[in-house]
């Protein structure tokens, strides 16, 4: 894992402006606490924050080997395997580290280096001799590139933040941006600033003297899936076993990140049984819990169970040393840790206190371990959310999860909004514009009809659009306190092999994600199997919804707030006095963040 950023410029001297590319490079310390590195040219500028995983000494970057430097984040997992490949055409390596492979296959195969590569990354390589870079991100969007066209070359980063510390690029949020940002779609290579862009999953983007040029190296794709269940099973538990194995190779302490659910305890007990079979200790494993929840616990319209007792149960089945990392309201409303789930994020999104939970639980494990394999993205591949087994959401003529009750919940904000600029901002036309463009990239199968072919299209619309919501924030609040996060269910391979297996399959048992079900039945104790899916906990303390309408009626009676370009007081003022609920706690999230977001980052409306 690491941080990287850079700029290229063909019509300056960037040797002369280390100092700004420095500054670029410093914005990524959090993502990289271990090491640094400033490497100039002429026309390029490549900096590189280090998180040391594998081969501490060895892997330091910027890299340079023959015309090629390459500055990289992520890891590589086939590594060994492409070592030795490249070995065999004549390549010499000094080192262990993943890094020096792919460079190394850069060197072999220029641009089509990725699709050699199994794992998350995201990497820029400045070919010295041919005087052009080249951005490249992982086949699904794991670690996060961005980039920023300017007159005269390109900015680039891990992050907008990196961008932003370039005096060329401009924070300006324009009404397609607002859009974006309220609409919880994600549409792809969409960055909310004016002016820069997110490298798409899959995508090559080629920057030279003659311009930028972009190219898909990998997408979803359909084809006829040959296997019946039992072997389509099977085949799901080999990957399983194969991508976890992979994934735990760590020069640097590893855990898993424990919900108690079907998907993080299939991982869990995956790594657990081979470090034991490898001799390798026990896994260790952390979840998050909030001090009262699981007495209290109540029922809600997604979750159903606290994940406290499951997590006990599964730790105690896999014999996993385990913590429950426990945080309280005053912990979660912390105006210090909200400021830095911000920073962390570069954007307001809304979701207040399960973003502090999640940073503050990354925090603690990374007191502990460098690494963390989690469950995510398990729900895109094998169809786990509610709304893909009701008729309602599914026959929906949207996104999906934008179909169900309590949708609101995540998208409450706009009701916030100046009527004027709402009707402007038309979000129903934005989201059903976004849904249009999404549908039309569906790859069906030919003669692939009625409900076959509308699930294909849900689980596209998952596995492009939705997942990238999670992953994004998921990578942010790790790599905010310095921790990797792997997730094996977003092996390419997996999913590409769970897209074209029929809906019938996945649903084999009257139940959502029935293959990975039947393909961890010999891991983990029937009440985890069984266990109905329940999403990534909210605090339900009283205490937390006081101070988040205290802390909103203070910034209205402040009247200074930047916030008053784009929200109606009067609405915001009566959302304060209603009673506390799942919409109005969003719609007050992002007031406070879009509020600090305009101030801290000085963004320019341009409406």
């Amino acid at each position: 894992m690491c941080g990287i950023a850079g700029w290229v410029d063909f019509d300056r001297d960037l040797r002369q402006e280390r100092e700004t590319a420095q500054a670029m490079t410093d914005t990524m310390a959090c993502r990289g606490p271990d090491d640094e590195g400033l490497w100039t040219a002429p026309h390029a500028a490549i900096g590189h924050r280090r998180l040391a995983i594998i081969d501490l000494a060895g892997g330091r970057q910027p890299m340079v080997a023959g015309d090629a430097v390459l500055t990289y984040s992520g890891e590589v997992y086939n590594f060994e395997e492409l070592r030795a490949e490249l070995s065999a055409l004549g390549h010499d390596f000094r080192t262990r580290s993943d890094t020096e492979a792919v460079l190394h296959a850069y060197l072999e195969w220029g641009e089509n280096l990725a699709e050699h590569l199994n794992g998350m990354y995201a990497f820029a390589i400045w070919d010295s001799r041919a005087e052009h870079l080249v951005l490249v991100r992982d086949r699904m969007g794991i670690k996060p590139l961005y980039y920023y066209p300017t007159q005269n070359g390109v900015l680039f980063g891990s992050e907008p933040k990196a961008i932003l510390a370039n005096p060329l690029a401009r924070r300006v949020l324009d009404a397609d941006g607002l859009r974006e940002l309220m609409s919880f779609v994600k549409t792809p290579e969409h960055a909310v600033f004016t002016g820069m862009y997110e490298v798409r999953p899959g995508q090559v983007v080629h920057v030279s003297r003659d311009g930028l040029r972009k190219r898909r190296y990998w997408q979803l794709d359909s084809h006829e899936h040959p296997d019946d269940i039992p072997q389509t099973v099977k085949t799901v538990r080999e990957l399983l076993d194969d991508i976890v194995a992979r994934q735990l190779i760590s020069d640097v302490p590893l855990c898993a990140l424990l919900s108690g659910g079907l998907d993080s305890s299939a991982i869990t007990a995956l790594a657990a049984k081979q470090l034991r079979e490898q001799n390798l200790g026990t896994v260790r494993s952390f979840s998050v819990d909030f001090a009262g929840y699981t007495e209290n616990f109540k029922p809600d319209l997604t979750r159903s169970t606290p994940d406290t007792p499951y997590v006990h149960e599964l730790a105690r089945h896999a014999r996993a040393d385990h913590t429950d990392i426990v945080l309280d309201s005053g912990e979660l409303m912390d105006p210090g840790v909200r400021s830095a789930v911000l920073r962390a994020r570069d954007l307001p999104m809304g979701i207040g206190d399960m973003d502090s939970s999640l940073y503050l639980l990354f925090k603690a494990i990374r007191g502990h371990s460098t690494v963390a394999l989690s469950g995510e993205s398990a729900d895109e591949v094998f169809g786990g959310y509610r709304w893909f087994h009701e008729r309602e959401a599914v026959e929906a003529d949207t996104f999906p999860w934008l179909a169900i009750p309590g949708a609101s919940a995540h998208i409450g904000a706009e009701r916030l909004l100046k009527d004027d600029l709402g009707h402007d901002l038309d979000l129903a036309g934005y989201r059903d514009e976004r849904y249009r463009q999404a549908l039309a990239e569906v790859p069906h199968l030919p003669g692939e009809s009625g409900h076959e072919r509308r699930m294909r299209e849900v689980s596209y619309l998952h596995l492009t659009r939705f997942v990238q919501i999670l992953l994004d924030r998921k990578d942010r609040m790790s790599m905010a306190v310095g921790l990797e996060v792997r997730v094996p269910f977003c092996d390419h391979r997996l999913v590409e092999y769970v897209f074209n297996a029929p809906w019938s399959q996945k649903t084999f048992d009257g139940r959502e994600k029935s293959l990975l079900r039947a393909a961890a039945a010999d891991l983990l104790p029937e009440g985890i199997l069984q266990r109905v899916k329940s999403p990534y906990p909210a605090t339900q303390d009283p205490a937390y919804d006081r101070a988040l309408h205290d802390q909103a009626r203070a910034l209205l009676q402040q009247g200074d707030s930047p916030a008053a370009q784009l929200i109606d007081w009067d609405k915001a003022r009566a959302t304060v006095e209603q009673p506390p609920g799942p919409s109005t706690r969003t719609a007050l999230e992002r007031l406070l963040q879009l509020d600090q977001w305009l101030r801290r980052y000085e963004v320019e409306l341009a409406l």
